[in-house]
């Protein structure tokens, strides 16, 4: 194959990977509030919804392992409860959310029915693809990404011209901290970890190249997928911006990616969007059933039995999380988000750099410092504890935007690898 088709697909690959119809809902109501700072808000969003987990893949080029491999330098027993904690949350939230968003935005605007009644068909038909591991889930998916790509370029480019031109003001006091706790949500840098790895064995086995070449593939497939987004995000928050005088403040996200496309390509585009974001959905949910059953599958030796029980009980959390609206979801997921996605993060840079500034005294180090820093930020959530964990914020630095586990990891970064090199020049 040519290598610049190569390159190409693999690109596509990647990008249909991140692309989740559910991330959809996320950047409109962010440009809407931003107004004239959206691109502010961009900036940030990059950071955790396109930077970090692109760099996830380039970490799994680099490992050609699995979810495990990125923890194991700290000790098995954290990886493994890593991996646990992971797939638990994708289970827990991301997963449900997709049948939340199908409810909102293809059945009740047309069906008065309860969301739990579109929660426990939608899981019950999750369940049985995930059984039957039907190829018609990864044919829809093929087909399904390039038209919904196509319609959002076709609602941004509307956008740009016909928009009233009224931007509101900002409603945040800080875009940029605001776009990057708000790429938490996309779930992109732990889809990166998870699912990255069967990108990376694809195109190992498709590409017959050296280990050498396939990174460089990878890295440019990166890239091409990191553009991808950059296009969809970013003018999904413009557009959002645009429009930003044609909706009520206190809107929600369904209703303002719902608007946007009424206003853009009517109610005929709008019907035909909905309709595919719903099977884009179903196919994500599908996706991380059968992924975390794979995974206790193999920990039960490779267990029929064990996939099963595993997909029943991800189809009846689907179906009692997915019940509730898709606001509830996402405010549910913050504090899981707070506690996971820093060590997720730091994991990712450590297994980019150099391994030489990558020592397991250097992942434990560092790790525990992420982690004891980022206590403050999950302690928040809960209300007895929630005065002291504000008090503990305020004496770290970025503490008050919950990302004061940036500088102390940082610092603990230059200062372990500065001990480690002491300690080898004196061997």
């Amino acid at each position: 194959m040519n290598k610049t088709k190569e390159i190409w697909i693999a690109g596509f690959a990647l990008f249909s990977l991140f692309f989740g119809a559910g991330n959809l809902i996320l950047p409109p109501t962010l440009g809407l509030k931003s107004g004239e700072d959206w691109w502010i808000v961009v900036l940030g969003f990059i950071i955790t919804a396109i930077a970090i987990p692109i760099l996830a893949i380039f970490a799994h080029a680099k490992l050609q392992g699995t979810l495990y491999d990125f923890g194991k330098k700290v000790s098995p027993i954290f990886s493994t409860t890593f991996c646990f904690l992971i797939y638990i949350i994708a289970v827990a939230i991301p997963s449900p959310r997709t049948a939340a968003v199908t409810h909102e935005m293809a059945v009740q605007p047309f069906f008065d029915s309860p969301p739990i009644v579109t929660s426990i068909i939608y899981f019950v038909l999750v369940f049985v693809f995930a059984v039957n591991r039907s190829r018609i889930i990864g044919l829809i998916g093929k087909f399904l990404t390039p038209i919904i790509v196509i319609i959002l370029l076709v609602i941004i480019g509307i956008a740009c011209f016909t928009s009233p031109g009224n931007i509101q003001a900002s409603t945040f006091k800080n875009p940029l901290v605001k776009g990057i706790m708000e790429g938490y949500q996309t779930f992109d840098a732990i889809a990166g970890v998870v699912v990255g790895a069967v990108i990376i064995i694809s195109l190992d086995y498709s590409s017959h190249t050296t280990f050498t070449a396939r990174r460089t593939l990878i890295r440019k497939a990166g890239f091409i997928a990191g553009f991808g987004l950059l296009l969809i995000y970013g003018g999904l928050i413009l557009s959002g911006a645009l429009f930003s005088s044609t909706f009520a403040e206190n809107a929600s996200r369904i209703e303002v990616l719902s608007g946007l496309s009424t206003q853009t390509l009517g109610n005929l585009g709008t019907t035909f969007l909905s309709v595919l974001v719903a099977l884009a959905c179903f196919t994500t949910a599908v996706g991380i059933v059968t992924g975390t059953a794979d995974y206790i599958k193999g920990i039960f030796n490779n267990s029929k039995k064990a996939y099963l029980i595993t997909a029943a009980i991800c189809a009846v959390i689907g179906i009692v999380v997915g019940s509730y609206n898709v606001g509830f979801i996402i405010d549910v997921a913050v504090p899981a988000l707070m506690f996971v996605y820093p060590i997720t993060i730091i994991l990712i840079l450590l297994n980019v750099v150099p391994e030489k500034f990558a020592s397991k005294l250097v992942f434990r180090g560092v790790i525990l410092v992420t982690f004891l820093f980022s206590i403050p930020d999950f302690l928040v959530f809960i209300p007895n504890l929630k005065n002291l964990a504000i008090e503990m914020k305020s004496y770290v630095y970025l503490g008050e935007f919950s990302l004061g586990w940036i500088l102390p990891a940082l610092l603990s970064f230059i200062l372990l690898n500065l001990i480690y090199s002491s300690k080898n020049d004196i061997i």
